[in-house]
């Protein structure tokens, strides 16, 4: 009997649609009938957990940790994941085997035509400490409210007034059918590796990770690894307003990145160009910003 390919997964609709999109790239690469793989809802801490800013009660991990217990007692074969939500820092038990091409990384704001078009004062719903100092770098006026839950949720909080405007990222919006909504902010750096899905194995496992592989966008995985490696050399984590993009140019990355104060009065930016295979490049610039950071600013990354 073919065996049954079981991947986990956050329980909310855009983890949902994300890891049916897994599941069709690898029967489409490996020619699977559809009873071939079994999607294995998983709820998290961070479902669970709605009064509160991840931050305060555990950051990423709690997008995670569930997830990598089933997958290390071998109770899934594969995870899939929102990349943004993933520690840098993973189990040795565990390993990228995958990432599908990269969707829109850009935010969405929602509530109003643009920044400008908030009136003084208007409240903005989020619990990103990258999106708060974007937002009030570029606002100071804005009062910033937390908001939580998935998108339908916020969606909601926004229409019965709890906040007046949120910004959502482009490519949950689009991945669940809502591409007319929000205005595109075109000048907001990206969380690291936003908009990118990852698929996680065991490291051990070399077929499940060969089997993984095949649906792997080469381009995407090695973006987002850069970015991911600027975070390990900022040492940053989910109090830290920290923005990355990187993109290929030919057989060369571009990097950019911006690490800010919580209120967004401070920044400090990057942009650099290097090689695809130079691991190094995004560790010697995270050390830079820090280099050139103040005391107040270098006080949030260095841990």
């Amino acid at each position: 009997m073919p065996q049954i390919y079981r991947i986990g997964t956050r329980g909310s609709p855009l983890a949902m649609a994300q890891a049916r999109m897994v599941a069709t790239a690898l029967r489409d690469v490996h020619g699977w009938t559809a009873d071939r793989i079994e999607i294995v809802p998983i709820t998290t801490s961070g479902d669970l957990i709605r009064d509160r800013p991840l931050s305060e009660v555990g950051g990423k991990a709690l997008w995670t940790k569930e997830l990598d217990r089933q997958l290390i007692e071998g109770g899934t074969d594969m995870s899939v994941h929102s990349m943004k939500d993933v520690e840098s820092v993973r189990p040795t038990e565990l390993a990228i085997a995958a990432m599908l091409p990269r969707a829109d990384v850009r935010d969405r704001l929602i509530g109003a035509e643009s920044l400008e078009a908030l009136p003084p004062g208007a409240r903005v719903g989020t619990s990103s400490p990258r999106r708060e100092a974007q937002l009030l770098r570029r606002r100071p006026d804005l009062n910033i409210v937390p908001i939580r839950g998935n998108v339908e949720t916020r969606l909601r909080k926004i229409e019965t007034g709890e906040a007046d405007a949120t910004l959502l990222a482009a490519a949950g919006l689009d991945r669940l059918g809502r591409h007319e909504l929000g205005a595109v902010l075109e000048d907001f750096l990206p969380a690291p590796a936003q908009g990118a899905v990852g698929v996680e194995v065991r490291a051990g496992d070399k077929r499940i990770h060969g089997l993984a592989a095949a649906i792997d966008d080469a381009a995407t995985h090695a973006c987002v690894s850069a970015e991911r490696r600027l975070l390990v050399g900022l040492g940053g984590d989910c109090h830290s307003p920290v923005a990355a993009l990187a993109q290929l140019e030919g057989d060369s990355i571009r990097l950019r990145a911006e690490i800010l104060t919580g209120d967004g009065r401070e920044m400090e930016s990057c942009d650099a160009l290097f090689g695809v295979d130079d691991e190094t490049a995004p560790v010697e610039l995270a050390r830079q910003l820090l280099a050139r950071a103040s005391p107040a600013l270098r006080a949030l990354f260095a841990r």
